[in-house]
């Protein structure tokens, strides 16, 4: 079963020990919208994709799969 884009999100950052205000330096987005992409609120750019995805160092369509779910 593909996790959704807010969820697999959350879990690559908690399998690393990041803080959101860790992950929010990495990809220079701020907490506040990191937060929103955690719960399910806001949508990422795919910029915003590809910069999550170089930092988490997972391909970017892992996480753009959660997206279609």
């Amino acid at each position: 079963m593909k996790q959704k884009f807010h969820e697999q999100l959350k879990f690559l950052r908690e399998e690393r020990n990041w803080s959101l205000e860790e992950l929010s330096k990495k990809v220079q987005v701020g907490v506040e919208k990191l937060a929103q992409y955690e719960k399910g609120e806001l949508i990422p750019s795919v910029q915003t994709v590809l910069k999550l995805s170089t930092a988490l160092e997972v391909p970017a369509s892992n996480l753009m799969d959660g997206l279609q779910a």
